[in-house]
C-alpha cells in the first residue's frame, strides 16, 4: 500500500475534487428555478468532502483523521440526499443523467472514505504526532521482520521435496500462506 506524503496525491481526495468540479458545473447548467439556497448548500456540502479529507490528512492523529473521513463521508451523503431530492423536480427532468452520474461519483467518493476509516481503525499506528525516533524505528523494524518471516517461509517451501505434505503444491487451492 502506498504512503501519501499530500493530500491532494490521494485518490480518494482527486475523486472529490472531481465531484466538486463536476456538481459547480451542473450548478452553473441548472436552471434559475434551482434555488439560490439549495445550489449555495449542495456547494458547501461537496466542497466539504475534499475540505474535510484534506484537513485530516494534516492532523497529527490517527484518530483525528478518522474523524475528519466520518465528517467527510457524511458530506459525501449530504451531497446524494441533495441531488436525489433535487432529481424529483419536474424543472431538472433534461438533468437526470447527469444528476445520476453526480450521485455514483459521491457513492464512489464514499465507499472509498469508509474502506480507508475501516483500514485505519485496526492500525497500530496513532499517527505522527505520537511517533518519535525511537519508536518510529521499533515500527519498521517490526514491519521488516514479518516481511522477513514471510519471505523466509516462501524460500524455504520452495526447497522441499514435491512430495513434501508442506510443498506450495500439495496445499488445497485457495488456502495457505
Amino acid at each position: 500500500m502506498p504512503t501519501y506524503q499530500r493530500f491532494e496525491d490521494l485518490p480518494v481526495w482527486n475523486a472529490a475534487a472531481q465531484l466538486y468540479d463536476q456538481v459547480d458545473d451542473f450548478i452553473d447548467r441548472a436552471p434559475p428555478r434551482l434555488r439560490h439556497s439549495f445550489r449555495d448548500q449542495l456547494e458547501r456540502a461537496t466542497l466539504s468532502v475534499s475540505n474535510n479529507i484534506a484537513e485530516g490528512f494534516e492532523r497529527g492523529t490517527t484518530n483525528e483523521l478518522l474523524m475528519f473521513l466520518y465528517i467527510a463521508r457524511s458530506s459525501a451523503g449530504e451531497v446524494r440526499s441533495m441531488l436525489t431530492v433535487g432529481s424529483r423536480r419536474p424543472y431538472l427532468a433534461k438533468f437526470k443523467t447527469e444528476i445520476s452520474d453526480l450521485i455514483k461519483l459521491a457513492e464512489s467518493c464514499s465507499r472509498q472514505l469508509r474502506g480507508w476509516a475501516d483500514s485505519l481503525q485496526n492500525s497500530d499506528i496513532t499517527g505522527p504526532r505520537h511517533l518519535n525516533d525511537k519508536s518510529r524505528t521499533t515500527y519498521q523494524k517490526g514491519k521488516a521482520r514479518e516481511s522477513g518471516a514471510a519471505d523466509f517461509q516462501k524460500l524455504v517451501a520452495q526447497h522441499l521435496a514435491p512430495d513434501h505434505p508442506l510443498h506450495p503444491s500439495r496445499r488445497p487451492q485457495g488456502r495457505g500462506r
